[in-house]
Parts: structure tokens; sequence; C-alpha cells
């Protein structure tokens, strides 16, 4: 006969009478809360493995819905009652812990809560516990991200009231870009603006660029610290990190989600002149933001007023003029940043692909690459065109700078984030 001891101490209780957890098969939830929605995950550290998500749609409204979803199943939806955030978590809840399509019998199982953020300007270089300091500051960062730090804060607000005495944590998207030297995120305009307001580059998607990064070196096998790496996340939004050793030397992003790349829906670099002429044309401000955040890239360019590279891409085959040449557009600025990083870096171990398009559009990951031949890259056109959203070496072997596609997990990075500091935590 076998016995199997179990270690029931599966958490300990600080000082301050926060749960922390103990062991690597606690589970782990991830918030990310937007202006009108609430998106979860649950996460069982043992094996690193999603055991559900899912997300509440239309909060505050009379429409609110609730989509949910097993590993390994199908989705289903259903209308519910959620007129603020701490409604939408408490039906979250409730599914998880359903006797018929829950994964967890109660919601002791979680250990602790990590939380997207989007802005955590020079506050935060690092994920941190919530603090009531940290939910200060974080509101303090609202005028930099109005849309999301609000609601961001909404989030953590509900789970403290859900979750007793379960640690939260903030995992910030401009976090990991903080590493940047002040040459490369100040803007050259009046010194006062960034005394008095602190503009300047922050970048963004900081969560995705680390996780891309970390996965490149273990593909290379190869620390992280040695290497020189550009990482394009590319979807609906974009951008582009240099990386040197672990730290961001430059991004595309800056005080805001809208320059760099050409996106879906958003311009990128533009002529800042722009906004003043239109201006003088009689379109207000919040016309002219509109137009340039949700009618501009992709959308605006391709004819076809749609956002997405699948579509464009689609229109382009069938020999629609303007959707080819905003395919063009967006290689052609992609190209730009990619070279140019390329320079300042010194050279590169690898180009990463990630995000919705740099993980699954091979029209789209063609058109760039076509362009970096002279900084050493080279397409394997079958590699390429197998390539859909796997971790793949699209390049030639002749190639002195691999392009890499390398599928980007953010809440799984969240959780990793999440359960280093809350178990830093725990040795001091």
């Amino acid at each position: 006969m076998m016995f199997v001891f179990f270690n029931h101490k599966r958490s300990h209780t600080n000082r301050k009478g926060v749960i922390m957890p103990h062991r690597r098969y606690d589970k782990i939830l991830v918030i990310n809360a937007g202006s009108s929605s609430l998106k979860f995950m649950l996460f069982d550290m043992a094996t690193e493995g999603m055991l559900a998500k899912g997300m509440v749609e239309r909060i505050g409204t009379d429409h609110a819905n609730l989509v949910y979803q097993r590993a390994g199943e199908s989705k289903t939806e259903q209308a519910i009652a959620a007129e603020n955030h701490g409604k939408a978590l408490a039906m979250a809840c409730k599914m998880l812990t359903d006797p018929e399509v829950g994964v967890i019998k109660t919601l002791k199982e979680v250990k602790a809560v990590g939380h997207r953020i989007v802005h955590g300007a020079e506050f935060f270089s690092e994920p941190v516990l919530v603090t009531e300091e940290v939910k200060t500051s974080i509101k303090k960062c609202s005028d930099l991200a109005p849309l999301h730090n609000p609601a961001n804060l909404d989030g953590i607000v509900a789970c403290e009231t859900v979750f007793l005495h379960v640690p939260n944590v903030a995992v910030f998207d401009t976090a990991f870009h903080q590493t940047m030297p002040p040459h490369a995120y100040m803007y050259a305009i009046p010194q006062q603006y960034y005394d008095e307001h602190r503009i300047r580059k922050y970048g963004f998607h900081g969560t995705s660029h680390k996780f891309v990064a970390q996965a490149a070196a273990d593909h290379l096998k190869k620390p992280l610290a040695t290497l020189k790496l550009i990482t394009c996340h590319m979807g609906n939004g974009s951008s582009i990190a240099a990386i040197n050793g672990g730290k961001v030397l430059d991004t595309s992003m800056g005080l805001t989600p809208l320059p760099g790349m050409i996106m879906g829906t958003r311009c990128g670099d533009i002529d800042p002149s722009i906004i003043f002429f239109l201006a003088r044309k009689g379109m207000s401000i919040d016309e002219i933001d509109t137009a340039l955040n949700k009618r501009s890239g992709l959308f605006g360019v391709n004819g076809i007023g749609s956002g997405d590279m699948r579509d464009t891409v689609n229109a382009a085959t069938q020999g629609n003029p303007a959707a080819a040449n905003a395919i063009e557009m967006f290689a052609h600025r992609t190209a730009l940043y990619i070279g140019g990083y390329y320079t300042l870096l010194g050279g590169a171990d690898a180009i990463v692909f990630t995000g919705g398009i740099g993980e699954n559009s091979a029209p789209a990951r063609k058109a760039i690459i076509s362009r970096l031949e002279a900084i050493g890259c080279k397409l394997d056109e079958k590699k390429n065109e197998a390539t859909f959203g796997t971790l793949a070496n699209i390049s030639t072997k002749a190639s002195t700078t691999p392009a890499l596609v390398i599928p980007t997990n953010e809440e799984l990075m969240i959780v990793r984030e999440t359960f280093r500091i809350v178990s830093d935590s725990m040795k001091k």
C-alpha cells in the first residue's frame, strides 16, 4: 500500500492578516477591468494552466452579458444584471464556483488576484502589491489614461470586497518600459511640460513585450541578459520595442498608445501640425481625438471601413488598391522602426512578431520582412505560410538576423508576476 502525504499548509497569514500563497498549486485570478467590461481568467499554478475565462460586457446598462468558458470547452453566454464592476465580479465568481460548470469549489481557493493596469506613469517600474498608497497613485495616473485607469481601479476595489484578505497585485502596461534612458523618453518640448505634467514617452504593451522577450531567450537557449531583441506586438493596437539585455532601450508608443505604428483604427506617427490644421478647419478637439484614435489606421485608409488586417488582406487579394496600399503603409512603417531599433541596438539576435497580426497574418509578415534584407533578415516563405499562431522561425537558414513568431500570453505573464510579487513579500 502506498501512502501519499499532502502538505495542507497551502497558505499562511502575514502580520496584516492577509492570506499569502504558499505553494505553486494555488489558484490565481487575473482581472482586466475596462470602462464597461470585466475580463477574468483563473489559473492553476501547478501547471500554469488556464482553468476558465470569461468576460462581462456592457456593465452599467440594461443589456449586460456574461461570456464564460472552461478550458477546452465551448463558450456560454447569458444576460445578467451588472450595474457596476462589483456586481459583474460577483457574477463571474458565481460561474467559477458553480457546481456544474465551475472549476473551483469555493472562492477560498483563490490565493491572489493580478490586475492589468494600463498606466503607472513614473510611479511604478515593477508590479506591486496593492495598498492604499498604490491605489492613490493609480488614481493620479488617470489623466494619462482616463478611459482605463479609473476602470482598472474599480476592478481592484471590487476584488478587495469579494476576496477578503487576499493579496491584489497591480501589473502595469507601462512598467517594463521604465528602463528607457531620458534621451529616449523625453520629448523636445519645453521642459516645464515634463516638470509640471510629466509629459514624456511611457510605452505600452509592456507585459506582452516582456513575455515574448523571455520566450525568445528560452527558444534561443541564451540568457535574456545577453540578448538584443526587437519585439513587435502587432494587433489592433501595435507597438515595437528595442530590448537590450532584458531592458527596454526605446519603444514606439508614447505618452498615450496613439503614436508609432499604423494600427487598426489609430493613426500612429503623424505631423503634429495636422491637429492644428484640422482645428482651424472647424473640427473640435473631441472630433480630432475621435478621428485619430477611432477612424484612422487601417480603418481610415483601406477603403473598406474595417480596421482588421484580415479584412484588409482579403480586400487587397480581390484587387482593392486602397487595401493593398494600406498593407504597404503598415509594412513600411514597421520596417522603419525595426531598422531604426536595429541601429540603436547595434544589431539584433532576433526580431520577434507577436499579437493578433504578428502571430496570424502571413501576408503582413511577408510585407514587412521583404523590407529587412539589409539587416540580414530573409523570409522563408514556406515556413511563413505554414505558421499560424504557433512558435516558429520563419527566416531562412542564411539569415543573420532571425525572425521569430512567438504567441504572446499577457494573462500568464500577469499570473507569473503576481506569484513572484506575493512570494517575495512572504520573504520579508
